[in-house]
């Protein structure tokens, strides 16, 4: 039987994830994944890609708001509220080829994460007024997202990267990865296959897999770029100039997911 083995969230567009036993699952993916985006001097979205250092911004829930701390930034931490106040400015950023409205934070936090990370940046937030579409080539039914790359869910399998391990000369952890759901006892790369599959009550649609960058080569921990594992994942993971590890999804419910849920797979599809 197919299980969930860990639930991922990251509030904060390319900066740490949360490890959560469950999760709600909203119409735009898992609740507070992704709704805040670190902005440039131009609106534009900011990433591990470009500033391997986000990598080192660490987060965690709590009661009144997220709490954000900087590994070797240690002078203080910060605490943002789940949303801006109601008289936030609302300013257009650019994510990818979306221009999308979000909600401005104030100087002292968009100070703190400029001190931090060593470059002039902003805090924004994806209202709930605000609907990013995911390309209509792969939408079902009109879904939307959050600042995620392009879909509201990542699913991979534990046994993909245990494949993956077995050929590297050092284990990598999930986290070069930032899956949203991650299951065990399947196959290496089973995921590919899944069409339509259910957790509980919700449906859910492996849409598209996941093509992947440079920032599975940077340390989490470290905010250090190497090249692992994308040379490796090209030797047996590259198709039309791209490698894939993982299935982006799309669902069709609304509701709550469990490490320990299980994974009814109703039609399958061709895989990589």
């Amino acid at each position: 039987m197919l299980t969930i083995s860990g639930l991922y969230i990251y509030p904060i567009k390319s900066l740490g994830g949360i490890s959560v036993d469950a999760a709600t699952i909203t119409s735009r993916g898992l609740q507070n994944d992704r709704r805040w985006m670190l902005i440039d001097a131009n609106d534009r979205f900011l990433t591990q890609r470009e500033f391997p250092e986000m990598a080192l911004v660490q987060l965690e829930f709590a009661e009144d708001g997220l709490k954000v701390y900087h590994k070797k930034f240690t002078e203080k931490n910060l605490s943002i509220p789940y949303a801006p106040l109601l008289n936030a400015e609302t300013i257009k950023v650019q994510i990818w080829d979306d221009i999308c409205e979000a909600q401005l934070y104030d100087r002292e936090i968009n100070g703190w994460f400029s001190e931090a990370l060593k470059m002039n940046c902003r805090l924004v937030y994806m209202p709930d007024t605000t609907g990013r579409m995911v390309d209509d080539r792969y939408a079902n039914n009109n879904e939307i997202t959050s600042f995620s790359d392009a879909y509201p869910i990542l699913l991979i399998g534990q046994a993909s990267l245990d494949d993956l391990n077995s050929r590297l000369a050092e284990p990598l952890p999930m986290n070069r990865f930032r899956p949203n759901i991650v299951f065990t006892n399947g196959e290496p790369f089973e995921e590919d296959s899944f069409a339509e599959f259910s957790i509980g009550a919700m449906t859910f649609f492996g849409t598209k897999l996941c093509s992947r960058c440079v920032v599975t080569t940077i340390n989490q921990s470290e905010a250090t770029k190497g090249k692992e594992p994308l040379k490796t994942l090209a030797t047996y993971r590259m198709k039309n100039n791209k490698i894939y590890f993982g299935q982006n999804l799309l669902h069709a419910e609304s509701g709550e997911v469990k490490v320990g849920d299980s994974i009814e797979v109703r039609k399958t599809k061709g895989g990589f």
